[in-house]
């Protein structure tokens, strides 16, 4: 670590000062966690709050694991990339070794803003469970479902959205799925309060939202959805959302109270973003594995725009890959993610949106160490298969794409071919 503080040492300013040099990147990469109600256990706001964490701050920056930022660099370009320069860890740590010294508070970039209590703009509408869920101190919990009635009379497009459980600790993500109002999936569920379906976790209907559309996806530091303007999610008139909840025990009993807020789009988008994903449900990880690979793949039909790229796997996860192949054979990389980290599962957001033709792949490849070697492993002498709880595996690479606003999912995914065939014999 002398070393790497040496090697960079030359482009670190000689006198090195909280306001100056250091309030700027922590305002940039950690604040948006480190303040009071968000996921980080203490606040990065001010010198006060920071000086105390100095040295672990330090070896968190120095070590790579804050703040968590798990791309290779050299494949992509992400807009919320959080990562740290080599010139402003050298900082950090010049910081910390010359004493941490404060400087003077007019050196003190502008403080960036903040929503109060969330991180979109000021909701248009708030929806909450019913009542809390409460969480014995040990042992799994099944997945929970809320179904939370809308009340729309009409369609409403979703310009943002973001979910703030009460409780972060025991809420490993939440899923909120857009339920149409024909649909017959969960009608047995009383509105508001957590149910459990029958199936034992194991009814990957229910675990994929019984053919509903995603609204949105929380996991610890993921950012909310924020669409650019004339783009957005749909939200028809008498549907409803239903909270998928993945509770964890922390070793105590305790409770949960999750919400969501919803901006609305002020004119309707000409475009509407859709969550897809590239999956497998078949595989079977051996026991003691130390690099096991399931892929999956997609095809885009009629071409697409892709916004993001979120992977998503459980305890046994390594590494993740997403790679394009167009219809002449070239194939680029999109996302790797060589250390994947299930308590940090992040959503990778494209710095700029990836046009792709008619018939292009997208595939997925994910890895997994059911190795003793795994320190997170529930059980290495175990055969590993698909399933809900953390001890069971998932392979899922979901992706954002952009579709225009009118057009149906069956459409975007009919070949153009298929659906010209169609027009021309009356069908």
């Amino acid at each position: 670590m002398a070393a790497f503080s040496a090697a960079y040492g030359a482009n670190v300013p000689s006198q090195i000062t909280f306001h100056k040099d250091v309030e700027a990147i922590l305002e940039n990469h950690c604040q948006e966690c480190h303040r009071p109600g968000e996921i980080a256990p203490f606040s990065l706001l001010t010198y006060e709050q920071t000086r105390p964490w100095a040295k672990a701050i330090r070896a968190d920056v120095l070590g790579k694991k804050m703040p968590p930022w798990f791309a290779d660099p050299h494949y992509g370009h992400f807009s919320n990339d959080r990562s740290l320069s080599k010139e402003e860890v050298a900082t950090i740590t010049a910081w910390v070794d010359s004493g941490a010294k404060e400087g003077d508070v007019k050196d003190s970039p502008k403080s960036k803003e903040f929503y109060d209590g969330w991180n979109i703009p000021a909701p248009d509408l708030v929806i909450s469970m019913k009542e809390p869920f409460n969480l014995p101190a040990t042992g799994e919990v099944q997945y929970q479902y809320i179904v939370m009635p809308t009340q729309f009379t009409e369609d409403h497009w979703i310009q943002a959205v973001e979910a703030r459980p009460s409780n972060r600790e025991v809420v490993h993500h939440i899923v909120v799925f857009i339920r149409p109002k024909e649909s017959k999936w969960l009608r047995a569920a009383q509105p508001g309060i957590p149910y459990t379906p029958p199936g034992g976790g194991k009814d990957f209907t229910n675990t994929s939202g019984g053919g509903s559309d995603i609204l949105m996806i929380y996991t610890p530091g993921m950012v909310p959805e924020i669409w650019r303007p004339g783009l957005g999610k749909l939200i028809r008139a008498g549907s409803d959302l239903v909270f998928q909840v993945h509770y964890t025990t922390s070793g105590k009993a305790t409770s949960d109270l999750s919400k969501i807020g919803l901006v609305f789009a002020r004119e309707k988008p000409t475009e509407r973003a859709q969550t897809f994903a590239a999956s497998s449900l078949t595989f079977k990880i051996p026991p003691q594995d130390p690099n096991f690979e399931v892929d999956a793949k997609q095809v885009f039909p009629n071409g697409a725009q892709i916004l993001s790229l979120f992977p998503h796997m459980h305890l046994r996860g390594k590494a993740f890959e997403y790679d394009l192949t167009y219809p002449d054979g070239r194939t680029e990389t999109l996302l790797k993610v060589p250390k994947y980290d299930f308590f940090w599962q992040l959503n990778y957001k494209l710095d700029k949106p990836l046009n792709v033709p008619a018939g292009a792949t997208i595939a997925c490849k994910a890895w997994y160490d059911n190795s003793p070697n795994n320190a997170h492993n529930p059980d290495p002498a175990a055969e590993v298969r698909f399933g809900e709880q953390s001890r069971e595996e998932m392979m899922f690479g979901f992706f954002d794409i952009v579709m225009p606003a009118d057009m149906t999912l069956r459409e975007f995914l009919t070949p153009k071919k298929d659906k010209d065939k169609d027009k021309a014999t009356g069908e």
